[in-house]
């Protein structure tokens, strides 16, 4: 089939997994869609096309506005949404970054085996939920004042090492080492800055987690092995953000934008695209606030890295240095960064906003850590609490097709609310205790219900889709054993 219609959209086929929505109307530049046919029918389920469509009208935005195989509706810019904007002449919409700046996953290695950890499950995942704060409103590994949050947003992982909380290898292992350059506490308000004070080191609620997990899978030896990962393997996955100090930024700037450039975002379709123009006062007062945001998130991460490695010591007996409790990697998915990608043959300075999407840089990238160089950089894509997730390494087609992105993980298909119509919180647990022997544990039963494995889309075809586009290669599955939630 080379067209499809949905929601009143031509979709032309311009190869395998590739669709576009013309250029038409105010549309500046085409919608293109990374998706086979059964995900695309998924993602017209909801108002996607219609985002990802309005998001095209941003000023400055270049060769086409993309949606990648786990998209679905958020708030005016789609979730899994791509778009890289001219830096000189086009603008930053902190509505394509997302309300949660630096949402984000991590991956934790170790030396333990499913062996060290079968018939301890229930131990390690009581434990976990006692030591990780998670839900809303329940603090954090670190409850401070305003001047260390301050020193939080400007230093990064910087001050984690410093105080503790870190290593200099785990600063090696993250993205842009933890720390934005051009982050700038001093426009962060106040606000902003006293709803971090108290959550620095918390998971948060709704898809957030830390999920214990098991290599089920390796499919690629080589870049397995620079990874440290092989099968049977006990890792860690982490993913969460910047809390409400993260959503206090993006909701003060929107609002700030929207009055002092109204003029510029007048024919915007939605009000949640409002964007600064590049090199005005506000855009370069959100960058520097986002990339402050962007800190806070990862030594949010980090603090709960520390915590987990407690508790592992803890649990088995033993020092984390002695189980390798090593950090992998940590990667964004809700972010806007200055970044060079060749468009139209030549080399250009582009905003890459990125809402749900991860960044998939190819080896020789010089953005790709050192110890990763070589094969490429990885790609943390979590799954569903009962499907699994994977890790990827960086295709060398992302650069051309998609300014270096993939997918963010699996997508919802179903609301929250329509997923606690159709779940009950005891029956998701038990079915994935006594089926799957995976141990889940959350402060609310809403939460688990609102998780369930149907609510997500297929991981394996948003997979499939990456590797057939050579956005991101399969390196290794892993499976579930516990998982905790807000």
């Amino acid at each position: 089939m080379t067209t499809r219609e949905i929601n009143g959209y031509q979709l032309h086929r311009v190869r395998e997994h590739v669709w576009e929505i013309p250029k038409t109307g105010e549309m500046r530049v085409p919608a293109r869609l990374l998706a086979s046919e059964s995900l695309l029918d998924q993602i017209g389920d909801d108002n996607t096309l219609d985002q990802i469509t309005n998001a095209t009208q941003l000023p400055g935005i270049t060769t086409h506005a993309l949606c990648m195989p786990d998209g679905h509706q958020g708030y005016g810019f789609p979730v899994g949404g791509v778009g890289a904007i001219d830096a000189e002449n086009g603008c930053l919409s902190p509505g394509a970054v997302g309300f949660d700046i630096n949402c984000g996953v991590r991956l934790l290695r170790t030396n333990l085996t499913y062996d060290d950890l079968r018939g301890r499950e229930e131990e390690l995942v009581n434990a976990l939920f006692a030591n990780i704060p998670t839900g809303i409103g329940h603090g954090g590994v670190v409850e401070t004042d305003v001047e260390t949050v301050t020193e939080v947003l400007d230093r990064g992982l910087d001050w984690a090492v410093e105080e503790g909380y870190a290593t200099r290898d785990d600063m090696r292992h993250c993205e842009d080492e933890g720390r934005r350059p051009d982050a700038d506490s001093d426009f962060v308000s106040a606000d902003a800055k006293n709803r971090g004070k108290n959550q620095i080191g918390s998971l948060g609620s709704g898809n957030h987690f830390l999920e214990v997990q098991r290599v089920s899978e390796i499919f690629d030896d080589d870049v397995a092995d620079a990874y440290g990962l092989q099968s049977d393997q006990i890792v860690v996955m982490i993913h969460c953000g910047s809390r409400g100090l993260g959503h206090q930024v993006c909701k003060d700037y929107v609002n700030r934008i929207s009055e002092e450039h109204a003029g510029f975002n007048a024919d915007l379709p939605d009000d949640n695209l409002a964007a600064a123009p590049a090199g005005s006062q506000v855009a370069e007062a959100y960058y520097g606030a986002m990339g402050a945001a962007i800190n806070f998130a990862w030594v949010n991460r980090q603090l709960l890295t520390h915590q987990t490695r407690q508790v592992f010591e803890r649990v088995f007996d033993r020092s984390w240095e002695a189980m390798g409790i090593e950090l992998l990697y940590d990667v964004a998915h809700n972010i806007a960064k200055k970044e060079i990608h060749a468009v139209d043959g030549e080399d250009r300075e582009l905003y890459v906003h990125r809402k749900g999407a991860t960044r998939a840089f190819p080896a020789g990238r010089e953005e790709v850590p050192r110890a990763y160089r070589e094969v490429g950089q990885p790609v943390l894509l979590p799954g569903s609490m009962g499907a699994g997730s994977y890790v990827l390494r960086g295709g060398d087609s992302s650069l051309s097709e998609s300014f270096g992105s993939t997918a963010h993980g699996a997508g919802r298909i179903m609301s929250r609310t329509q997923a606690k119509r159709e779940y009950g919180a005891s029956d998701v647990q038990a079915d994935l205790r006594d089926h799957q022997h995976i141990y889940i544990k959350a402060e609310d039963g809403e939460t688990i219900a609102e998780e369930a494995p149907g609510v997500y889309k297929d991981i394996d075809d948003v997979v499939a889709v990456s590797e057939a586009l050579s956005l991101a290669d399969p390196v290794a599955r892993t499976v579930p054993v516990c998982n905790i939630k807000g």
